[in-house]
């Protein structure tokens, strides 16, 4: 048996679409111990996301790390959880509604590297309907192997089993995108004029291990550019603002300086109110609503902090939106 796929029954003069696919990281289908296992399984099994042998990863992943790990992030999820949902996937959804608005003569849909809906799937669904020309966007600004390098790992797996394979562009960064500068400048701003202005803001972006850094992976240049841009752009002296990496996993060395570590030090160092945004998520989430808005803020109190402000991200924001369509649209030229 062959291991392409057989095509849908498109006629051959149909085959003419084009399509925008969204990608983000994914979600776990409720905020319970239950669902987050197969997501966490999922997510942590990519050998895009943890670089060592299976034979020493998975063991350890199938016995400490799944017993004991699903439990504490179901209590994170907990707290953050729409009513409707999970954060990151409204948002995300949100996110290609208003870009469909921006393309009425391209196909926009959504997907997850990790959990639902599928990138495979999608994927597959956008064939049946005859699309022939895809543009893929990781919604991670700054590229990093474990993100946007996964993401279109998945991407490139599924036009692999195509017998009549798709035209495929990817967008696989965007931190120095002036259109996405600008939004989050619009945003950080905004929040400003509603909540003044703390002693310092931080820009905390999701950590990676060093190691991956020290062998080729460009992200922390990118997020040091994105930082530059927007200080230019906010007009921020150097004492204004500092960049710091949160989530850290495992014991090998992560990026630094550390944002929890920081959130410690900086009230000791006389910032006594303290803004904090994170530029390299696009959609709020776990990670930005619980371990920077709820642990964040608690941790910087703790230190004698006394006002924490954390920054939104851009989420659906019209002017991402706009400059979300304007990326698209220079990356379907010729397309469309």
């Amino acid at each position: 048996m062959s291991r392409f796929r057989t095509e849908p029954a498109v006629a051959f003069s149909e085959q003419n679409r084009t399509a925008v696919l969204l990608l983000n990281l994914g979600t776990p289908e409720a905020p319970t111990a239950e669902a987050v296992r197969p997501y966490l399984r999922e997510f942590l099994s990519d050998e895009r996301v943890v670089e060592l042998p299976k034979v020493l990863w998975q063991p350890i992943l199938h016995g400490a790390v799944l017993t004991l790990r699903p439990k504490k992030s179901a209590h994170g999820y907990e707290k953050v959880w729409f009513p409707e949902g999970s954060p990151l996937a409204i948002y995300t959804e949100q996110q290609a509604a208003g870009l469909a608005e921006q393309l009425p003569d391209v196909i926009v849909r959504h997907a997850m590297t990790y959990g639902k809906p599928s990138i495979s799937d999608t994927i597959d669904e956008l064939k049946a309907q005859g699309v022939s020309q895809l543009l893929v966007i990781p919604l991670y600004p700054q590229y990093a192997a474990s993100s946007a390098g996964a993401a279109l790992d998945k991407v490139l797996s599924t036009l692999f089993y195509q017998r009549n394979m798709m035209s495929l562009r990817t967008v696989s960064r965007f931190y120095d995108d002036e259109h996405y500068i600008n939004a989050l400048s619009k945003q950080i701003q905004a929040y400003w004029a509603q909540h003044g202005r703390g002693d310092k803001i931080m820009f905390s972006f999701h950590g990676v291990p060093q190691a991956n850094c020290d062998q080729g992976d460009p992200y922390l240049f990118e997020c040091s550019k994105t930082v530059h841009l927007l200080a230019e752009k906010l007009d921020l002296k150097q004492q204004d603002y500092i960049m710091a990496f949160q989530s850290r996993f495992g014991k090998a060395k992560w990026i630094e300086p550390s944002t929890q570590d920081l959130l410690e030090i900086l009230p000791k160092q006389g910032v006594s109110k303290l803004d904090v945004v994170c530029p390299g998520f696009i959609s709020d989430c776990l990670e930005t609503m619980e371990e920077i808005a709820i642990a964040g803020r608690e941790a910087f109190h703790a230190a004698g902090g006394t006002q924490f402000n954390y920054i939104p991200c851009l989420n659906a924001n019209p002017a991402w939106i706009d400059a979300l369509g304007k990326l698209a649209k220079q990356h379907l030229q010729g397309w469309i």
